[in-house]
Order: C-alpha cells, then sequence, then structure tokens
C-alpha cells in the first residue's frame, strides 16, 4: 500500500509519496523505505524554511506493514498528534507530526482520493468533497481547527471543554456534534479522533485556513 506525507510549507500544501522515490544520501541509496526529514538539502524530506527542524530531525521507516518515526537526537523534538516521541512510534493514517514548528501529516493510499492515480506526485492537492455539515456541525469544526493557525509551536485542536465554553454549550452537545463529524467524516476510533477530524476537515476543505483567521 502508498503511503504519502502532507507537508505543510510557506507557499502551500505538498503532497510526498513515500514509496515511489529513490534518493542518494551521502553514499546510501534510499528507495522508499528509509525517509529522513530535517533542514538539510541531502534529506529525502528538506525543511529548509523552519528554522526550529534540525539538520537531521527525524526518519522514517517502512517495516515491510507499516511506517514508524523516530526523532534523532532533535534539538526541538519531534511530536505525533501533540505527543513527543520517545523512541519509535508506529504511525496509522491521519497521524499529524510536529517537526519543529513545521506540520507534516501521513496518509496511507486507502485514504487518498482515487483520482490521484498511480502517477509519483510531489505537488498535488487532492480533493475529496467534504460531507454535508449543518450550521452548528460547522461552527464546531471551526472552533475545533482555529488552534492550528495560532503562533503556538505545536498546537492542537481545541478541547472538549474550551469547545463548549466558545459556543456557550454543554460537554455533551460538543461531544454529540463530534460523533456525528467522526461518523460522516469516517474517523476511526482509536488514537486521538479530534486532530484526525481536523487534519481531514483541513484536507477535504471543509474548513480553510482563510475562514479560520477570519
Amino acid at each position: 500500500m502508498a503511503s504519502h506525507l502532507e507537508i505543510w510549507r510557506p507557499s502551500g500544501r505538498e503532497l510526498f509519496s513515500l514509496t515511489e522515490h529513490t534518493a542518494t544520501i551521502g553514499n546510501t541509496v534510499s528507495t522508499g523505505r528509509t525517509v529522513t526529514i530535517g533542514k538539510a538539502a541531502t534529506n529525502v524530506v528538506s525543511i529548509d524554511h523552519d528554522a526550529t527542524v534540525s539538520r537531521l530531525h527525524a526518519v522514517l521507516e517502512f517495516h515491510g506493514s507499516a511506517w514508524s518515526l523516530r526523532d534523532i537526537g532533535s534539538r526541538n523534538g519531534t511530536y505525533v498528534n501533540g505527543e513527543k516521541v520517545a523512541g519509535e512510534r508506529v504511525l496509522r493514517s491521519g497521524d499529524e507530526m510536529r517537526i519543529g514548528k513545521s506540520r507534516l501529516v501521513f496518509w496511507d493510499r486507502s485514504r487518498l482520493d482515487s483520482t490521484l492515480g498511480d502517477e509519483p506526485t510531489r505537488s498535488v492537492e487532492t480533493f475529496v468533497a467534504p460531507p454535508r455539515l449543518t450550521p452548528r456541525e460547522l461552527d464546531v469544526l471551526l472552533a475545533l481547527c482555529r488552534p492550528l493557525v495560532s503562533s503556538d509551536g505545536f498546537p492542537v485542536p481545541a478541547s472538549t471543554r474550551q469547545l463548549a465554553l466558545e459556543l456557550v454549550v454543554t460537554d455533551a452537545a460538543v461531544k454529540q456534534h463530534l460523533q456525528n463529524m467522526y461518523d460522516k467524516f469516517g474517523i476511526p476510533a482509536e488514537g486521538d479522533r479530534r486532530v484526525r477530524l481536523a487534519n481531514e476537515a483541513l484536507r477535504r476543505g471543509a474548513v480553510t485556513l482563510a475562514m479560520l483567521r477570519t
């Protein structure tokens, strides 16, 4: 199964195929099983626009059935869904990674729209139409995603309590709206569902950065 990284850069989002690349790093040839991430241009994924990223920051490795992420002694750490990576972390589709202040999202092929085809792609905006939302669900979704455009180095989606306070509703009402959207967006039960919902909503255009900054 092909997997991709969604990389957020100042110029926009970039979709990078993890399994359809060949790169030479020093004397080592990478053929899709080891992907280095860092500020140096010699990395398979170079994040040269972010001063908080180490020259060699982290590495993704494929173990036959899954991809894992390891921090390589970076000065600012590596985070998955808001949690600092200690050792090695197996990735699931929709997991959000923070490398320095940069945001990357891991997707497997089953979560990408079939219109991508089999062509290896480095700069593609994947479009899958978002589900129909009620006005109140959209309010909850905007409030959930708004912290992602904050100046915080490691922003995470708003908590249930924060959502309830901002929208002046009960925690139970927020949880029901979130559950409805988990179902509509097809968010799996495991993992941090709020993070995955926020990522999926942004990827599919249910909310946009312009809407969040308004």
